[in-house]
């Protein structure tokens, strides 16, 4: 067993480190203030091989592993949980599905460009009737000459509105079977899709989206792979994706405890640093712990994906225990600060309204507990 990070992954961390100070942190303010996203920092992650940084070579990638995608995503969440989302929806749930399963022309026509930041993409699954519970979803696809008409209604879909393209699942047989969905890429706009921009209390800068969807047109050749019944793959990403912003969660965390760890060597109460009381001494050392114990199954997660071995379960397990510690610690890095914590410079609420997208999205703490007991054959 090795638990070192190779030269290369260090390295890889200190250029995102920096990047993510010196490029996005400036534009945070604003971002959260307007909730718009500055949509140039695509180019910038892609002159940089970010976009790609977790597909191979000859696909157009970086040529890196799941372990570099982590601390990308671990070193940007430090700084901004909304740059950290976009770049996620974009670099894998809306493209892992085209890398996994999409036909070679669907690869150079979307797949290509969206790592070189030339078209920018989402994924299209919850729904307000489905919420975690992929196999009821309600939009459906219909087969019509030269392609299929989509009607249904999707929502909390990240980048939806600034989105080149969607990665879109629909039924494409009434059975409540996995076979019976299927993913379809959907170019923007299109006349079939009403688009309406959600405003949210968490990550505020990412763009999120409610589509109406009506007789909407998509051809044959952006049905994904040429074949329906693609849900494993939607399975598969998702799994992927939970050890991902598992990394997210990490970055929070750690920008909260160490915050935390410099107020308190500094906020002086009866002429004594309050990391000095054994209150604030035991809480720090509570997120000193946990923070080690996340950042091992993180990387024992994505250790997983690049051995292809990860599973439903394991990546249930890693989502679960890294989202719920990441709320628990914003939290306890608010309580340390005081009134302080409250106040909008010290960053910590925007982390710890943030962090409580994860306990939710990408599948709640509730499914993630269903899919670890249904393996205990209890």
């Amino acid at each position: 067993m090795d638990f070192q990070f190779s030269p290369e992954h260090e390295q890889i961390r200190e250029t995102v480190r920096r990047f993510s100070q010196n490029e996005i942190a400036p534009l945070v303010e604003e971002a959260e203030e307007t909730e718009t996203f500055p949509r140039e920092i695509f180019k910038k992650w892609a002159a940089l091989g970010l976009l790609g940084v977790r597909y191979p070579e000859e696909d157009g990638g970086t040529g890196f592993d799941k372990i570099s995608d982590c601390i990308v995503r671990e070193e940007t969440s430090r700084v901004s949980q909304t740059f950290a989302a976009t770049w996620s929806a974009h670099t894998h749930l809306g493209i892992w599905p085209l890398w996994k399963g999409g036909t070679r022309e669907q690869k150079e026509r979307f797949f290509k460009p969206a790592l070189r930041g030339e078209l920018l993409s989402g994924f299209g699954l919850s729904e307000p009737d489905g919420g975690s519970d992929i196999r009821a979803l309600r939009t459906r696809a219909d087969k019509v000459e030269g392609g299929y008409r989509l009607n249904g209604s999707k929502t909390f879909i990240t980048n939806a509105p600034f989105a080149d393209f969607l990665m879109l699942a629909a039924r494409t047989r009434p059975e409540l079977t996995a076979d019976a969905v299927s993913l379809f890429i959907v170019e923007l706009p299109n006349p079939g899709f009403a688009i309406s921009k959600l405003k949210k209390e968490s990550i505020r800068g990412s763009e999120t989206g409610l589509i109406y969807i009506e007789d909407a047109f998509v051809p044959d050749d952006c049905l994904l792979g040429g074949r329906e019944g693609t849900y494993p793959i939607i399975l598969d990403s998702l799994a992927e994706n939970r050890v991902g912003i598992s990394a997210n969660c990490l970055g929070m965390a750690k920008a909260a405890f160490e915050a935390s760890c410099t107020y308190a060597r500094t906020r002086v109460v009866r002429g004594k640093t309050i990391g000095k009381y054994q209150a604030i001494a035991h809480k720090l050392a509570n997120m000193a712990a946990e923070i080690e114990a996340m950042q091992w199954l993180v990387y024992y997660g994505a250790w997983r994906v690049d051995q292809g071995t990860m599973d439903i379960v394991t990546a249930a397990k890693v989502k679960l225990i890294a989202s719920e510690a990441a709320v628990r610690i914003s939290e306890e890095a608010i309580r340390i600060h005081g009134g302080s914590g409250l106040m909008r410079e010290t960053g910590l609420g925007r982390i710890h309204r943030d962090s409580l997208v994860y306990i939710i999205g990408e599948g709640t703490s509730e499914i993630q507990r269903n899919i670890i007991a249904r393996d205990l054959n209890l």
